[in-house]
């Protein structure tokens, strides 16, 4: 029997198994945790049992997870339907050793731009700049926005804004109200091509000249394309460019978080990078059992390929933390929604999960319920500081914690009908009655979570997280044999939004359109007005 076969043969047999029971074995909160410096992943509530692990780490053996994570750390072309390395790991490499790309070591170029965004963020933090408006889409906006949302303690710098929709509702709110003259633009695209960027940029752009700034100060690109940055007008002192092997959704610790790094400054940008090495340095030397992305990848296929559950839902119950999962959506369903194996065949298994949430405890009114008494299991993935920022409103925090705490719990215990029965007596209930209203109460139970815990949200502790997930990511692909860094699906959409923007406008016919497609256009140029 294969690995894959023997993990679900023995889902098969404990799948009805109570979460509690595993308690009754000593010490398995501890056995089935990982601790890292000053952080703690908790999967104690899932049904894994240390032979379920032990199958499962022999899964990662089998897939060579330790070689290929290696491979990629020193610069080997692991992206190999673009013939690319994977290095963001080289962006926060801060005293590591070199890092070798067809016989040149990056690491001197990678330094050389950490410092030249340092210089041009003190300068900016000094000058008369009030608000950074970073004009981006998909890994270029959702990484620096989410890590600026959650560093909001640590703002001592501009106000940033982010634009990503190309809608004009996006952009027309975010620059109302902002000073044209005080107001710096970054331009976020490595082929500077983008469309929704670029419409964004050129509408600021417009924006600033018309209310009196001066565009050619008031900009910075974040590209390699510098011909066509020239062209926009914009300094070449202000571009900041990174290479091919930086893929997007994993581009945040380089110049696409300049934003971040004038919002909190270069130390504070250093600081996030140290938290993201300290992940990377344990990832490559802790063993599997103690070895924290592993156990977390490892956790993922369990519950998505072997048991089947088709979502996930990420729960951080820190306000701050609002964007996470909208951020690892995209990591994980961009880099691991795929449907073929890396040699070109159809893949085996299932592949990536559906992944959403929301922030605690404002879930608990919203989807918590079908969490709790849907038809569906939904593994659940909390992530909660042991202190708050706002310090004279702990009582808060004691609450949320406890929010977090007891949500993970009421998913492992559940309520049995017998339990509800008893509540229903209580009231005064009866009969058939009795008998109705409890069965509306009854928990099913039994639905797995894990719990990240850590201190605070500070910059070193939200770049650790952010690695952590990286690397989740990196695993699964592995495990699957699925490429976990192109991103070949969001092309055809993109190509025929290009040809459809002329029949829009009116400019061609619906020739060649799909009848819906085409009754669709009619409709819109019938009511625009």
């Amino acid at each position: 029997m294969n690995i894959w076969d023997s993990l679900k043969s023995r889902h098969a047999a404990i799948k009805d198994r109570p979460l509690l029971a595993l308690f009754e074995e000593e010490n398995r909160a501890d056995m089935f945790c990982v601790e890292l410096e000053n952080m703690r992943f908790d999967y104690s509530k899932t049904n894994i049992d240390p032979d379920t692990r032990a199958d499962l780490l022999h899964l990662a053996e089998q897939a060579c997870v330790a070689e290929k994570r290696d491979a990629m750390f020193v610069g080997r072309r692991i992206n190999e339907t673009e013939d690319r390395a994977v290095l963001h790991t080289a962006l926060r490499n801060l005293d590591g050793g070199p890092v070798i790309v067809e016989g040149d070591d990056v690491m001197p170029g990678v330094l050389d731009t950490l410092a030249a965004m340092r210089a041009f963020a003190d300068k900016i933090r000094a000058s008369d700049i009030t608000d950074v408006v970073n004009i981006g889409i998909g890994g270029s906006d959702l990484g620096p926005a989410m890590a600026a949302a959650a560093l909001a303690p640590y703002h001592d710098g501009p106000r940033c804004h982010f634009v990503s929709n190309v809608d004009g509702a996006h952009i027309a709110d975010t620059l109302h109200g902002l000073d044209a003259k005080t107001t710096l633009v970054i331009v976020a695209s490595k082929t500077f091509t983008t469309i929704e960027t670029m419409t964004n940029a050129r509408t600021a752009r417009a924006w600033i000249k018309d209310h009196g700034g001066t565009p050619a100060r008031q900009f910075a690109a974040l590209s390699t394309a510098q011909d066509r940055t020239a062209e926009f007008g914009i300094d070449p002192a202000q571009v900041f460019g990174f290479e091919d092997w930086v893929g997007g959704r994993y581009s945040v610790w380089g110049p696409i978080g300049l934003s971040l790094m004038i919002a909190i400054g270069p130390k504070g940008f250093d600081a996030f990078l140290r938290g993201a090495q300290a992940m990377d340095r344990h990832f490559v030397a802790a063993d599997p059992l103690e070895n924290m992305p592993m156990m977390l990848a490892l956790v993922g296929i369990w519950h998505n390929q072997i048991c089947g559950y088709t979502s996930r839902a990420v729960l951080p119950y820190d306000q701050r933390l609002t964007y996470l999962p909208a951020y690892l959506q995209q990591l994980e369903m961009e880099s691991n929604g795929k449907s073929v194996q890396m040699e070109g065949a159809d893949t085996e298994h299932h592949t990536g999960p559906v992944v959403w949430g929301a922030a605690g405890t404002n879930g608990q009114h919203a989807f918590y319920q079908l969490i709790h008494q849907g038809t569906r299991v939904i593994p659940c993935e909390f992530l909660i500081a042991a202190n708050g920022h706002e310090t004279d409103l702990a009582h808060h925090h004691t609450l949320l914690i406890a929010n977090c705490l007891a949500q993970s719990e009421a998913l492992m215990r559940g309520r049995h009908l017998t339990e509800a029965r008893k509540l229903m007596e209580a009231k005064g209930l009866s009969g058939d009655e009795l008998e109705r209203q409890a069965r509306h109460r009854v928990f099913p139970g039994n639905r797995p979570s894990t719990t990240l815990l850590y201190p605070r949200l500070d910059p070193f502790t939200l770049g650790q997280i952010i690695a952590l997930y990286e690397h989740r990511v990196f695993i699964e692909g592995v495990i699957l044999n699925i490429n976990s860094y192109d991103q070949w699906g969001v092309e055809l959409g993109k190509e025929l939004a290009t040809s459809l923007q002329p029949v829009v406008e009116g400019d061609a016919p619906t020739d060649g359109k799909d009848p819906s497609t085409a009754a669709l256009v009619t409709y819109i140029h019938k009511h625009r007005v």
